[in-house]
């Protein structure tokens, strides 16, 4: 549904209705938003106590983002953020499988959280001090390092985002691109008119029938919309971006040892491609004489038992959903997104997580 909340010519989007719904999220949650899911969280145990109950983990995730969470033609969801829910239920349930996702649009996914009705949010969401310190949400790890930039038309010929003064740009709301670009065009002095539509799809289309000159997002988003795009070669996504946007899984903060286990998954992900470990190998290391194989797969130490997990907590992640290069290669490689400074540390990129030992 579009939000024509704008009047065209505007140079930067009014901040108003981002500070209403930032004080209902707030009032809300101080609340307890939504008595059933509050309830489920604390009234006979944790977090990880009401998934073993309920049989299966709640996960958030987009509507349909390409390379991140969409839905194939058989009901099955796939993506880098799936992933995430995925290896979460594998540490949780030993069954990666045991996922029920609930599609939500950017501008509701964090009323969804506070109201308990997900365990965790993984949506292609940016970490923030407001998201941080005012929503109160805990981000236990990043699992993509992005950037906002924009979709054009390659016959319009922009190369930067200082050539895109005067046109229409397609955002969708409660986001932190709506921010990004407001503020760039206003550093810069340029003019926009935005075009704010909830539902990315909705949006994609608006911009695809050509009522945006523009569409601005994180990079790899839009990387993916090109390539799904009728002629991606007539698009072209900009190289040059205007933020940071380190993306990742959110939880609410009331439960510590619920925060450790989202960010221990995500972490056994990059520190399986540390180690050489893959969904195809997984097996043959457990006979492996090396101490950090060991300790990772299970076969010595009780580190899983610390966080109320299986020993093998680490093992049923890699086998069940593979390692973070397996992930990135089924999800995003096949897109043409780069993976860039998704890289490890060694290879040159920030992907760098403690061991687990």
């Amino acid at each position: 549904m579009t939000r024509g909340r704008f009047a065209r010519g505007a140079s930067r989007i009014p901040r108003s209705w981002i500070a209403a719904w930032l004080c209902l999220a707030a009032a809300a949650a101080a609340a307890g938003c939504s008595a059933a899911g509050t309830a489920e969280r604390t009234s006979g145990g944790t977090t990880l106590d009401a998934v073993r109950t309920r049989g299966f983990l709640r996960c958030g995730v987009s509507t349909g983002i390409a390379g991140f969470s969409t839905i194939d033609g058989r009901g099955e969801w796939h993506g880098l953020d799936v992933d995430v829910c995925r290896a979460i239920a594998a540490a949780a349930l030993g069954d990666a499988s045991k996922v029920r996702y609930t599609p939500l649009s950017a501008a509701r996914r964090f009323a969804a959280l506070q109201a308990g009705d997900i365990d965790v949010l993984a949506r292609n969401t940016t970490i923030s001090f407001q998201r941080d310190a005012q929503l109160g949400f805990e981000f236990p790890a990043v699992n993509w390092y992005d950037g906002t930039t924009f979709l054009v038309r390659r016959s319009r010929g922009v190369e930067r985002p200082q050539q895109l003064d005067g046109t229409t740009i397609c955002l969708t709301p409660g986001t932190t691109t709506e921010a990004d670009v407001a503020d760039y065009f206003r550093k810069h002095g340029l003019r926009f008119t935005p075009v704010v539509i909830e539902r990315v799809e909705e949006a994609v289309a608006a911009y695809q029938n050509g009522r945006c000159d523009a569409f601005s997002s994180d990079q790899s988003t839009l990387a993916g919309i090109r390539a799904r795009a009728p002629n991606p070669a007539d698009h072209v996504v900009l190289a040059e971006t205007i933020s940071r946007s380190p993306l990742g899984p959110a939880v609410m903060p009331s439960d510590g040892r619920w925060v450790k286990i989202v960010r221990w998954s995500v972490y056994a992900m990059v520190d399986a491609e540390e180690l050489g470990l893959t969904s195809a190998t997984i097996d043959a290391a457990l006979g492996s004489p090396a101490p950090e194989i060991r300790r990772f797969t299970g076969v010595e130490g009780d580190l899983g038992p610390m966080l109320g997990l299986d020993r093998r907590w680490a093992y049923a992640i890699v086998k069940q959903v593979g390692s973070m290069r397996e992930s990135y290669e089924r999800n995003l490689q096949p897109l043409g997104i780069e993976r860039g400074l998704n890289r490890l540390w060694k290879d040159g990129g920030l992907l760098y997580v403690p061991d687990i030992r």
